[in-house]
């Protein structure tokens, strides 16, 4: 049972750093970052308690950044 819990650990270590990583680069590139990023943090945050913490900075970030522009196109 022990390896099975290593191996889950291990392929979501692997699947959230591979869609982090692609989300860091579309930060250069025409696609949506601010999808691929959180998205690859949601998948690590199932298994690291350091990725939860980093999910909701993100999150929290991207809902002010949004707030903020829907307030300055009413103005």
């Amino acid at each position: 049972m022990k390896t099975l819990k290593q191996l889950k650990k291990i392929i979501i270590a692997v699947t959230g750093f591979t869609v982090l990583i692609i989300g860091i680069i579309t930060i250069f590139l025409p696609a949506p970052a601010v999808i691929i990023i959180p998205m690859g943090l949601t998948i690590l945050a199932t298994e690291f308690v350091w990725a939860k913490k980093w999910q909701v900075k993100v999150k929290e970030t991207i809902s002010y950044a949004a707030n903020g522009f829907r307030k300055k196109e009413t103005d």
